[in-house]
């Protein structure tokens, strides 16, 4: 999983905190990309972010935690 976020940040910095409460299995595993390190990201993301990326590039939350939907991936996604 992939959280594209930027520098000072407030809405990216609340959404990590939710998810590490609501999924902190999810979040110890997350990688974090900063969306203004390469322009494909600022491109697609920029004006998006926080956006949480599942494993395969598809959007799985962006903005606001989407804590259905995100349990929802999760318990169809395939055991690792």
């Amino acid at each position: 999983m992939l959280l594209m976020t930027r520098r000072d940040c407030a809405l990216c910095d609340e959404f990590l905190e939710e998810l590490a409460h609501e999924f902190p299995g999810l979040a110890a595993a997350l990688r974090i990309g900063d969306v203004d390190s390469r322009a494909d990201w600022q491109s697609l993301y920029g004006r998006r972010i926080p956006v949480l990326l599942g494993d395969d590039g598809t959007v799985w939350s962006e903005g606001v935690l989407d804590v259905p939907g995100v349990a929802r991936r999760l318990a169809a996604a395939p055991a690792a």
